[in-house]
């Protein structure tokens, strides 16, 4: 493999690396536009756990948009950051509470606290807030507006084993680099 490279010369390999990197940029230009259009840091999500079940299960594909208009409503199915939570949590808001601030005669700020939970969990999630008694519209990542089934078992596959992952990634690799020859 070593003498194939050598074959094809400095060039082709660098000519090779830049299509690599136009490659890895043009998707990372349009997870950046996504999330520009749906309002959200995360406009796609993978569920990782039965928490939602039967709603969703265990390796769903979740479409998110975060309208900053509008508010949450009791049955709305979020993803939400706990401070301090490593990952990003979907569950369905249980309860809304709408704070109503007159800031001026025109202006009407309604900032909104939920409370939510799993659809298979006996207990809400004020155990995961890490001491707040609420969520905020800031901890919100977004609202499930659709989902595929099981299309996420991928990402799932590729965390749980990383050495599929690298795999992965030196087959189509190679595989360019074959259909380039």
């Amino acid at each position: 493999m070593l003498d194939q490279f050598r074959r094809l010369g400095f060039r082709h390999v660098l000519l090779q690396v830049l299509n690599f990197a136009s490659v890895l940029a043009s998707g990372l230009a349009m997870w950046k536009g996504l999330g520009l259009l749906t309002n959200t840091e995360s406009p796609i999500v993978v569920v990782l756990s039965g928490s939602m079940e039967p709603a969703f299960y265990r390796g769903d594909l979740l479409f998110l948009t975060n309208p900053p208009t509008s508010a949450y409503r009791t049955g709305d199915i979020t993803v939400y950051n706990a401070p301090g939570g490593a990952i990003p949590i979907v569950h369905r808001v249980l309860e809304t509470h709408d704070l109503v601030t007159k800031l001026t005669v025109d202006d009407v700020v309604v900032p909104q606290l939920l409370l939510t939970k799993g659809d298979n969990n006996q207990e809400d999630d004020i155990q995961l807030y890490n001491g707040l008694e609420y969520l905020e519209r800031k901890h919100i990542v977004g609202k499930v507006n659709g989902f595929l089934p099981y299309v996420g078992y991928v990402t799932i596959a590729m965390n749980d084993f990383p050495q599929l992952k690298y795999a992965l990634m030196g087959i189509l690799g190679l595989m360019a680099l074959i259909q380039r020859e």
